[in-house]
């Protein structure tokens, strides 16, 4: 819904902290299934991206309650940490919930406020978490001060954050996934993003879900520069580089037609493929780390295709398995230290409400 404005529009201050109501948001994870990589502007910028997703049921949250004074008070429930900072002093970006302070900084807020945070999902998981919680506290500052976005709009303002605003290297594949909600075919081109809502028979998405397992890999993804690695490749003309990510691009579209025609088989036989390519593009994605090592464990037990999520270097694979076979998978991964997590498919991205309840 591209023209769609923001659903909360506006809230008064004093009615907020005078009558009790609470703003309340959640954002959605995401899992991506190729395209990883041609949604980085070194990329984009020369010729078009494009990224195959789809949200899923674990969230970011954010409570609001506003104050009537200009105190800002960010507590994470997650991490057992806080900040505290006024309005016109403004924060401090020490690596302490600077995603969360810089959300509040770019809106403008003008009401102080107590913020508490909930990602659930742990930092570097590759789940897309930085933006989910990013657009959960957009929504829910925006709410408060009159402003209006549409879902590009606030897209766009998740990117600058993390991109811009705080320097984080990245794509920009995770703040539309997490703002827009459901599968999409994200299309990135020099001058605009083409959001294309897929309309997948539910018998299909029922399907794939009994199909795929999502494993952790016990280890968060390190900072070791692999965004930086990719582009100086690409900068540079390595062939390789070259050649997987024009192979990721095309891959999204080609695994969208296997979804909307229920060739689940093909399609997880294009995971495979589409983590091929990945570390085509860049070797260290995956290479020495425990999630290779469990990656080749499971095309041992019946995984028929599966992907590193994220940038690379750790956080959860995701895998395509026989179903008859997935008590073995899980099986043989959990003897290596891999743990499953429990997910269902999301069909709305950011939301946002206001809560009479404390």
């Amino acid at each position: 819904m591209p023209s769609e404005a923001f659903p909360v529009r506006s809230l008064s201050g004093s009615r907020c902290a005078s009558g009790g109501v609470l703003i309340r948001a959640k954002a959605p994870l995401r899992i991506s299934f190729a395209g990883g990589g041609t949604d980085l502007p070194h990329y984009y910028e020369k010729q078009d991206g494009a990224v195959l997703s789809s949200t899923i049921s674990r969230y970011a949250r954010v409570t609001l309650y506003l104050r009537q004074d200009k105190e800002v008070v960010i507590r994470s429930l997650d991490m057992g940490r806080s900040v505290h900072y006024t309005l016109s002093d403004g924060p401090i970006y020490d690596g302490v919930l600077d995603l969360a302070k810089a959300a509040i900084q770019r809106v403008g807020a003008q009401f102080g406020m107590d913020l508490d945070i909930h990602l659930e999902a742990p930092k570097g998981s590759g789940l897309g978490g930085s933006s989910a919680l990013t657009a959960a506290v957009l929504g829910a500052v925006a709410s408060t001060n009159g402003e209006v976005y549409n879902l590009y709009e606030l897209a766009e303002l998740n990117y600058d954050i993390e991109r811009i605003d705080l320097n984080i290297a990245g794509g920009k594949q995770d703040q539309y996934a997490t703002t827009f909600g459901g599968f999409n075919l994200l299309e990135f081109r020099k001058d605009r993003v083409v959001v294309t809502p897929l309309r997948i028979d539910r018998s299909v998405l029922n399907d794939l879900e009994a199909h795929l397992l999502l494993c952790y890999t016990g280890k968060v993804r390190p900072d070791l520069g692999l965004v930086d690695q990719q582009i100086k490749f690409y900068n540079e003309g390595r062939q390789d580089t070259l050649r997987g990510m024009k192979r990721l691009s095309e891959m999204a579209f080609e695994m969208k037609e296997a979804l909307l025609t229920g060739a689940l088989n093909r399609f997880g036989e294009m995971l495979h493929e589409a983590y091929m390519n990945k570390k085509m593009m860049n070797p260290h994605v995956a290479d020495g780390t425990p999630a290779e090592t469990l990656y080749e464990c499971a095309r041992n037990h019946g995984v028929i295709g599966g992907k590193l999520l994220g940038a690379g270097g750790g956080g959860y694979l995701l895998l395509f398995c026989e179903t008859g076979r997935q008590l073995e998978v899980r099986q043989a991964l959990e003897a290596m230290g891999g743990q499953f997590t429990d997910f269902a498919f999301d069909g709305l991205g950011l939301q946002v409400w206001r809560s009479q309840s404390r």
